[in-house]
């Protein structure tokens, strides 16, 4: 079997000084606070629906399911509330900041104005702690999305919870719903995010414990439970897929010893949202015993396919639609090349039996498992064909050791935004040169990948290379990053910028 070293992970010919790093921190907030003006107040028009909340970022303990942590959350569960609008509708959306540190909320997969986005020193000034700011904007598109802070690894915190906008055209033909999100943790654990980025920089002391390499071997000479030695590359189709260990993986913010229980009855009809808000993992996604049709990607529709089971990137969401049989039945969360945590579980009850146990195994996920950017779009669901004006590169880049990761050379604060202009169709050859995978999110659009099929985050495996299409009909300064939080906060983003 072919050995890569992730030591010698391509880095896109550009020395180490080209990625030196600072100091390890919010690298999403370059701008000094005062930089932005306040975001426009909107007024709702006539027929609009107006939805209120307000979200309130603070510490908190959690129970996952008869373990409880100390974190950070939008209220004192996992996941956070559920906001649920209309497509068309107006959000007003405050946030009270009670953390010790400043907040923001990005809306992900929602084409928005770019002052409500949420990307601190890019959209907006930071929310510093005891004070508030509210979010207003407009959601045009229905769909399965979730809403999280943009702030350093917040979102391996608790800062997470999901957005649902109906369509007012839904045909239904469900006789019930199930929001399904998936989550990797450590934080409360004995470590923090931030213990282990400091550990995967070298800027903190690390026992290895939030380190998880799949099923490399340790290289010989390792001195400080770091060497990542060489990865074998299995059957997976993504390479080397993660870098943290975490002891535990949710669904719906439980542990697979407590699961979630959903209910329903023989033969009912139940669509699944499922959103995959971890910071680190890729997981596979089956449920024992059926079939799933897969419905939609990133909130748009798609020509239905059948599948066992699917793969869910960090930031990608599906909705799937099953039939359901009589019985007790586990639905089950794999991590792709993690060797420590189990798995996430929930359960499916229609009828007698016993709840799985935490360690289930299912056979669905022994054979091909779907992966989503090969899904065909509905016809609907379409760009409208047209010319492309502008062709830019993106490339992923970076290395496990030392840990730096990039776009186009360097990382964030030092890259070159990518330049457009409002009216034009834009085409980003967008290309994994690392032999890690990467999910690529762009902010405040929808891209169609070469088959037409939209999303807004595309799991890209190692050396894999998309041509994405979208219309600049957003002005604004937009993020485009890894969707993998460490790989975020050490550079892995750029600025996607409408020239004036």
């Amino acid at each position: 079997m072919k050995r890569i070293s992730r030591r010698t992970a391509i880095t896109g010919g550009f020395g180490a000084a080209a990625l030196t790093l600072a100091a390890c921190g919010n690298r999403t907030v370059p701008a000094e606070a005062g930089t932005f003006p306040p975001a426009p107040t909107l007024t709702p028009k006539a027929g609009q629906g107006l939805v209120t909340q307000t979200l309130t970022a603070a510490p908190t303990t959690v129970d996952l399911g008869g373990r409880t942590v100390s974190t950070w959350a939008y209220g004192e569960s996992l996941p956070g509330p559920l906001i649920r609008a209309t497509a068309g509708d107006l959000l007003r959306i405050t946030l009270e900041n009670r953390l010790p540190e400043a907040s923001t909320i990005h809306w992900h997969g929602i084409r928005l104005h770019n002052a409500a986005d949420g990307v601190p020193g890019m959209t907006q000034d930071p929310v510093e702690p005891d004070t508030s700011f509210t979010y207003e904007f407009v959601v045009p598109d229905p769909g399965t999305y979730f809403f999280h802070s943009h702030v350093g690894l917040q979102l391996d915190r608790g800062l997470y919870a999901p957005l649902i906008i109906d369509d007012p055209d839904e045909p239904g033909g469900y006789d019930a719903e199930w929001i399904v999100t998936l989550d990797d943790w450590i934080d409360g654990t004995g470590q923090t995010p931030d213990d282990v980025l400091a550990g995967l920089t070298g800027a903190g002391a690390s026992d290895g414990g939030g380190m998880d390499h799949g099923d490399m071997p340790m290289g010989e000479g390792s001195s400080d439970g770091m060497d990542h030695g060489e990865m074998p590359m299995g059957d997976e189709p993504w390479g080397d897929a993660g870098d943290v260990a975490y002891p535990h993986f949710l669904i719906n913010g439980r542990i697979p010893e407590a699961p979630e229980i959903f209910e329903a009855k023989p033969g009912q009809r139940v669509r699944l949202r499922l959103i995959n808000a971890s910071a680190d993992t890729i997981f596979a996604l089956a449920l024992g015993d059926h079939d799933l049709s897969v419905t939609h990607s990133d909130g748009f529709s798609v020509e239905p396919v059948t599948a066992k089971a699917l793969y869910l990137g960090m930031g990608e969401r599906y909705d799937v639609a099953v039939t359901v049989k009589d019985g007790m039945f586990p639905l089950v969360a794999r991590p792709v090349g993690k060797t420590s945590g189990g798995r996430g579980l929930a359960v499916l009850r229609t009828g007698a039996g016993e709840v799985p146990a935490a360690d289930v195994q299912v056979r669905e996920l022994d054979g091909e498992v779907l992966i989503g950017s090969t899904l065909e779009p509905a016809e609907a669901a379409r760009l409208e064909d047209r010319a492309v004006d502008t062709e830019l590169e993106l490339a992923f880049q970076g290395s496990m050791e030392p840990y730096q990761w990039a776009i186009n050379g360097a990382p964030f604060g030092q890259n070159t935004p990518l330049s457009i202009r409002e009216g034009q169709r834009v085409r980003i050859i967008a290309t994994n040169q690392t032999m890690m995978s990467h999910p690529l999110h762009v902010h405040g659009h929808t891209f169609a990948l070469p088959s037409g099929l939209r999303k807004d985050t595309v799991m890209m495996a190692p050396m894999e290379s998309f041509a994405l299409d979208f219309d600049a009909d957003n002005p604004g300064r937009w993020a485009a990053h890894c969707h993998n939080a460490y790989h975020q906060e050490v550079g892995m983003m750029t600025g996607i910028d409408y020239a004036s």
